[in-house]
């Protein structure tokens, strides 16, 4: 496309800090090196047009078309980043643009395939438009698209790692200020590697079982007499368990003590302690299996079996109902466990996993 501009963005996975985002909560996320691309050239009119590598067909709607339950499917996603950027866009001279898109990030798999996408639309957009937006405005223009157009009501963490993400380091975000610093991973040193066992099952934040999730974490705030549960830490946990009904008690109980173990992780990597690290990790996994009881039988099959292959720590990763685990792992054990994973979980009878490195990557680029 002539006079077109080219940005692309990363997935990311989560090292810890789960369903706390939209709790107001602490998080501890990377961007990994798969990305989505996405080229905008200015176009006649109003209309937005948007093809994809991945999808069949071209999504087309006038801007002024585009809100809530008027777009499904992939199209949702670009067509919905730039509804949620229109408000800065009108002082734009042409808001007709043409959008081809492509991603590698693997849908589902709890990598932030979402967000990969709206944010190479976003940085995109914000170029062809000249609307000099902030990484903040461009966030929560994807987090919008995603909760308003899309229907998933997913927070703020994938956005900003998107953006954010630094090369062989990790974000420290606070969703409630939305302060972010870099925490520098350094696993070369160690001796380290972060393995992905995607089983292969694939999840949609707009189903119910996320909607459930956040809608249990919202009741028990009320409940508490607080604004988010952000505002509880773990002398409250009595009173909640008293307060509470039991599923709502656990739904609350993970996110506060979740919160605590990314703190924890954070204090555990500027000291150089990746046994404290991956400590944690494995304890944020049986909050999710056992609390908020968004793991499956696979994914805790592959944290079982990264343990038993020594591993310093793993967890599921991403939303839950599926998706992938990530492990803490010496470099040599990487074979050893790479071959343990796929044996016990086919022999179990689930499909065989994809098992690779992931790798800390850059945020969100200007390619072209």
């Amino acid at each position: 496309m002539s006079g077109a501009v080219t940005w692309s963005a990363p997935g990311r996975a989560n090292l810890i800090g789960e369903h706390t985002d939209y709790n107001e909560g602490l998080v501890l996320p990377f961007a990994i090196a798969e990305r989505a691309i996405a080229t905008a050239a200015l176009a006649d009119g109003d209309a937005i047009e948007a093809f994809s590598a991945e999808f069949p067909g071209t999504a087309r709607a006038e801007l002024a078309e585009i809100g809530p339950g008027a777009v499904r499917g992939w199209a949702a996603y670009p067509l919905g980043v730039a509804w949620a950027l229109s408000p800065y866009a009108e002082r734009a001279r042409h808001l007709g643009i043409r959008l081809a898109i492509s991603s590698d990030v693997p849908p589902g798999g709890g990598l932030s395939s979402s967000a990969a996408l709206e944010m190479s639309v976003a940085c995109a957009l914000n170029d062809a438009w000249g609307l000099g937006l902030s990484q903040a405005q461009l966030a929560h223009a994807g987090q919008r698209a995603e909760n308003e157009i899309v229907g998933a009501p997913t927070g703020i963490m994938d956005h900003y790692a998107s953006l954010l993400g630094q090369p062989g380091a990790a974000v420290f975000l606070d969703c409630r200020t939305e302060e972010a610093r870099i925490v520098p991973l350094r696993l070369d040193e160690a001796g380290l590697e972060l393995l992905l066992i995607d089983t292969g099952e694939r999840h949609s934040h707009a189903a119910g079982g996320y909607a459930a999730r956040r809608a249990s974490c919202e009741l028990a705030a009320r409940q508490m007499g607080v604004p988010a549960l952000r505002d509880l830490g773990p002398d409250d946990l009595p009173k909640a368990a008293r307060v509470l009904d039991d599923e709502t008690f656990r739904r609350a109980r993970h996110v506060i003590t979740e919160n605590e173990r990314v703190a924890g992780a954070v204090a555990a990597l500027e000291a150089g302690d990746m046994p404290e690290v991956g400590r944690l990790l494995t304890q944020s996994h049986m909050s999710m299996r056992d609390d908020f009881e968004i793991t499956t039988a696979a994914l805790d099959l592959a944290v079982a079996v990264a343990l038993r292959q020594g591993a310093l720590g793993a967890r599921m990763t991403g939303g839950g109902f599926g998706g992938a685990a990530i492990v803490v792992v010496a470099a040599e054990r990487v074979p050893a466990l790479t071959a343990a994973a796929t044996a016990e979980l086919v022999a179990a009878g689930y499909e065989q996993p994809q098992v690779r490195t992931v790798t800390p990557s850059a945020g969100a680029r200007k390619d072209a």
